[in-house]
């Protein structure tokens, strides 16, 4: 039987087959042994096929299709592992917020590498317009105008006040979406405005810290009433890039995609070499500071946080 994976818990996952029905299952012990070196061998999104165990309420998950796409990262706690957080998507959301918690530009920075590493077209939501004083708004406006001057749509809305979730909605509809960002940037408000039979729980951010505190602890895809689904994933506080050569780095930063057959040396990293155009283009502001040193910060393997 071949089913959508709609949800992960971990150790067990929620399929809903072809038939309209959705069923438990887990994955047989040898699955984790095909290859697969991240810590969620299934991922949300993840079309599969199962076999019904003899009690008919759950299944085993015998075979994962290949996946069109997915959004990766390197895991917090085990430096070594990665974890797919979501898969066969038609574009990802990032959403921003510029404090309570304050969204690095490194940050967004290593997900649209990621994004487009895997062809996946990226879209960056800023949130949480109600609380903008009139000096947050020209911040706001200087951070839009970096990643639109590239090719990345920039919307601005405010999930509590339902400011522009018209918008959001249009965009989401009839195309599977991932949404992510940290921890308290209100994904899950956002999400609520956006469809609000999913009541999902939403939390304050950590006085001490300045943290969001997690609400969503699990991956799970939500059907849209109005057509598409959406894939809610945990927030993160570190975006590490995976399997990404560092001669090919460059390829995933459009502003200096467009300038490579233009270097004197074909086999140019962009750092100090003489004749490098993406260098002179840094120079003279052609190209964004802030996006070149996190394309250093990438470079050099330097794991981003908050």
């Amino acid at each position: 039987m071949r089913g959508l994976v709609t949800k992960s818990t971990g150790s067990w996952y929620t399929v809903l087959g072809e038939d309209g029905q959705k069923i438990e299952c887990r994955i047989k012990g040898k699955f984790r042994t095909k290859g697969i070196k991240t810590t969620n061998p299934v991922a949300v999104g993840d079309w599969v096929h199962y076999d019904l165990e003899p009690d008919q309420e759950s299944a085993v998950i015998t075979e994962l299709e290949p996946r069109r796409n997915y959004i990766i990262r390197r895991s917090v706690n085990l430096s070594k592992q990665t974890q797919i957080i979501g898969a066969n998507l038609d574009q990802a959301f990032l959403v921003v917020t510029l404090a309570s918690p304050p969204t690095s530009l490194g940050f967004i920075d290593r997900f649209l590498v990621t994004a487009e590493a895997y062809g996946i077209p990226a879209i960056l939501i800023f949130n949480k317009l109600d609380l903008f004083s009139e000096e947050g708004l020209a911040i706001l406006e200087d951070y839009t105008a970096i990643y639109e001057s590239i090719g990345y749509p920039c919307y601005k809305v405010s999930a509590q006040e339902g400011t522009h979730v018209d918008e959001i909605r249009r965009l989401l509809t009839n195309k599977t979406t991932l949404v992510s960002g940290h921890s308290g940037v209100g994904k899950s408000t956002l999400i609520n405005a956006i469809e609000p039979s999913v009541r999902l729980r939403t939390g304050e951010i950590s006085d001490w810290s300045d943290k969001g505190k997690h609400t969503t602890t699990f991956a799970e895809m939500i059907e849209l009433s109005f057509g598409g689904k959406l894939i809610d994933t945990p927030g993160i506080r570190e975006l590490g890039i995976v399997d990404i050569e560092k001669g090919e780095l460059s390829h995933f930063f459009p502003e200096m995609r467009s300038r490579l057959n233009q270097c004197r040396f074909h086999n140019c990293r962009h750092i100090n070499e003489p004749g490098c155009v993406v260098l002179e283009a840094v120079d003279l502001g052609e190209i964004e500071s802030s996006r070149y040193e996190s394309y250093l910060s990438i470079y050099n393997n330097q794991d981003s946080r908050s």
